[in-house]
């Protein structure tokens, strides 16, 4: 079987109390956005490409008309005392990281906002930890589990001896939730003790709230068609 590929961009590097980040494609879009926007924030520097025969079978266009594979990046960024990456479990031991934390959006199914940012985590130690920064641990919630690598990450670090939480913004989950994001970006720079500037993810929510408005209205005007009867129904009316 055709094994994955790392491509690193910079070696020797040494970290003093490395945090794994992993924000991936999933629910609205929530964990990608919050780590690009770290990546942007914080001026993180790619250090690590993985290429996998597992990644989807396509190439990705550039802005040059230039193709290249699908692949997922590493970086890395100072952040007070701490240092940011998002890699995988394999390499997050040879990094000597101790905490990981996944990204990821909750799907609610509504079309309404909420601010609210859910947890799970591999230990009930970080569970109380997390508390602190206002998450909220539910009674076996998500109810259907996790799906995809935010979940798995979580669960098999465990047996790593790394301590490892998902962290969900709530999201209507039909498009991409730039307004989920800044909730559970909110949290993240608590629990990191950072500042960054969130003007470009608050323009994207706006644009955002004006489609989900828009869809809101269109969902009404459904509802009152479904209800309002025809001429056909009020002939055998009385």
């Amino acid at each position: 079987m055709q094994q994955s590929t790392l491509v690193r961009l910079k070696e020797n590097l040494e970290f003093k109390t490395p945090i794994l980040v992993v924000g991936l494609p999933g629910v609205g879009l929530v964990g990608k956005l919050v780590a690009e926007h770290l990546v942007d924030e914080l001026g993180a520097e790619k250090i690590v490409e993985v290429y996998s025969p597992h990644f989807p079978p396509q190439v990705l266009v550039n802005k040059d008309c230039t193709v290249r594979p699908v692949s997922n990046t590493i970086y890395y960024a100072k952040a007070k005392e701490n240092e940011l990456c998002s890699l995988y479990l394999d390499i997050a031991e040879e990094f000597g990281v101790k905490k990981i934390y996944t990204l990821g959006g909750y799907p609610t199914g509504k079309l309404t906002y909420e601010e609210t940012v859910l947890g799970v985590a591999n230990n009930t130690k970080m569970i109380e930890e997390i508390k602190e920064y206002g998450v909220e641990f539910r009674e076996s919630e998500p109810s259907g589990g996790i799906v995809g690598a935010s979940g798995l990450l979580v669960a098999f670090s465990k047996m790593r001896g790394i301590d490892a939480a998902c962290l969900m913004g709530m999201t209507p989950g039909y498009l991409m939730d730039p307004k989920s994001a800044q909730s559970l970006l909110k949290v993240l720079c608590k629990m990191f003790g950072i500042e960054v500037n969130m003007e470009s993810l608050e323009k994207k929510a706006e644009e955002m709230e004006s489609i989900l408005e828009k869809l809101k209205e269109k969902e009404e005007q459904q509802t009152i068609q479904e209800v309002k009867p025809t001429e056909e129904d009020l002939r055998y009316i009385g």
